[in-house]
């Protein structure tokens, strides 16, 4: 299962690359904090990236899930600078063996110490490639759509990635 942040799900719609999520091979959800805060505060500030992943929800692409209340979330929630969307994303990951999908690195180190696995956007960019689900130069252009629209990514991991990326050419 990948469970989806806020952040990679406003870049890819910005992007106009949700297909990527939609050719993962394991059942993609988005906690109904990050829903709130992606589609719900988006749509009402009129952002068109949210009603994007509000149709890729309405299509089944992905799917809202509800929180279990569990040790390791009430941890998580007071945790200071971890949103309680970046607590329920890394919790849900944890209770169903899933994946966390994230780029902020605080809620990666705090992954990393709870032992549940991440992956971020470029990485998603870089397995639809691999899997000939879109070619280098179209995850080129998703990656640097991405960075116009806003997403950070330092330019040592941008210049990895395009390495990655021709490599695939």
């Amino acid at each position: 299962m990948w469970v989806f942040d806020a952040t990679p799900l406003i870049y890819l719609a910005k992007a106009e690359q949700l297909e990527m999520v939609a050719a993962l091979e394991k059942r993609c959800v988005l906690p109904g904090s990050v829903y709130e805060e992606v589609v719900e505060a988006g749509i009402e500030q009129g952002y068109p990236d949210a009603c994007r992943v509000e149709h890729a929800v309405t299509d089944g692409t992905l799917a809202v899930v509800e929180g279990e209340e569990t040790p390791l979330l009430g941890r998580l929630r007071e945790a200071d600078g971890l949103t309680t969307a970046d607590a329920s994303v890394l919790a849900c990951a944890a209770t169903h063996d899933g994946v966390a999908v994230m780029d902020e690195s605080y809620g990666r180190n705090i992954a990393a110490a709870e032992g549940i696995e991440t992956r971020g956007t470029a990485y998603l960019v870089l397995l639809a490639v691999k899997r000939g689900t879109i070619d280098a130069e179209a995850g080129r252009e998703a990656i640097d759509s991405m960075l116009d629209a806003g997403w950070y990514c330092s330019p040592d991991v941008y210049g990895k990635v395009v390495r990655k990326l021709e490599s695939f050419e």
